[in-house]
């Protein structure tokens, strides 16, 4: 069988990075991957990790998700314009007190993370339409279906790629298109990192005293536990986003991190939102010490399961 000719965006680094390389290096040369980038500048570490794939496997080309040219420009590069796996990478962040955002930086975050997805969509769609198949995979998050306080837009940018695409898989299906959703929850990536070290640096000046505390002596402490303790590796990710990929009948919705299942849960266990606002507010502001010394228990076994996993793999074990 051919390989399948995959188009993932946003590779430069993190989840797109690491998808490219593992789909690359796949050892029975399933895929032939394009993997873009705004800016091909930064394509050094995808260069690099991908070794001897560059070239063979993989195949590094410029491409931005707010730009319709240059999204035209790079298909327009592909023989027959032909995609059978388009994954939807590409996105920005922001997180704090809504006051303190600027509408042009919310618009921008909108552009890249919602109407990035849709010019792909758009350009990629009607082939596989005409083909009858094709699978278009999304990288969305867990605030796609429950909003987290100071994440205000950025939720609402993850609710718009849901909707967007709950609402097309229906019509999708009937040309035996399928689409995916990968809703991981936090993930130790630069894109993260970078985004928490502005938010620390940042001026709250626009915002009162009391919101301003509650960002950063609050929220942005218990972001750093989130992470440590349950946050993936991007290389995490990129195997959930396989199985996906090499599914028979690939699911709409895949959480890549069962920690977050009970939330998910839970919002859905009660249509009125009651339990869920309450729930979070609690953690938030309540039971803040008892939250963060569960997630600090829980880094401590994680820490020990992977003591042991690498103990076993020492002992030539699987």
């Amino acid at each position: 069988m051919a390989p399948r000719t995959v188009l993932i965006t946003g590779c430069s680094s993190g989840i797109g990075l690491a998808l490219a390389v593992r789909l690359a290096r796949d050892k029975q040369r399933r895929f032939r991957v394009i993997a873009t980038m705004r800016n091909t500048g930064r394509s050094g570490a995808l260069a690099a990790a991908a070794g001897p794939a560059l070239g063979r496997t993989l195949e590094i080309k410029q491409l931005d998700v707010c730009d319709e040219s240059s999204i035209r420009a790079c298909l327009d590069s592909i023989p027959g314009r032909h995609i059978d796996i388009l994954v939807s990478n590409a996105g920005v962040g922001m997180a704090g007190p809504l006051e303190c955002q600027s509408l042009a930086a919310m618009q921008n975050l909108m552009d890249t993370n919602f109407f990035g997805l849709v010019r792909l969509v758009k350009e990629v769609l009607p082939d596989m339409k005409r083909r009858r198949g094709g699978h278009i995979v999304v990288i969305s998050s867990i605030m796609g279906l429950q909003g987290i306080v100071f994440n205000d837009i950025y939720s609402a940018s993850k609710f718009a790629v849901e909707g967007f695409c709950e609402s097309l898989v229906v019509q999708a299906l009937r040309f035996n298109v399928a689409i995916s959703l990968v809703e991981p929850g936090p993930v130790m990536t630069e894109f993260e990192m970078k985004l928490y070290e502005e938010a620390e640096r940042a001026d709250y000046s626009r915002t009162d005293p009391e919101t301003a505390e509650i960002f950063t002596n609050v929220y942005l402490k218990n972001s750093r536990d989130v992470f440590t303790s349950l946050g993936q590796t991007p290389e995490d990710i990129a195997e959930h986003t396989l199985r996906v990929i090499e599914a028979a009948r690939p699911p709409f919705r895949h959480q890549t991190n069962v920690a977050y299942t009970p939330m998910a849960a839970l919002k859905h266990a009660d249509p009125s939102g009651a339990l869920i606002t309450d729930a979070f507010y609690k953690l938030v502001f309540k039971y803040d010490a008892v939250l963060r010394f569960g997630l600090r228990a829980i880094r401590l076994l994680r820490w020990n399961a992977q003591k042991v996993k690498a103990g076993v793999r020492l002992l030539g074990f699987k």
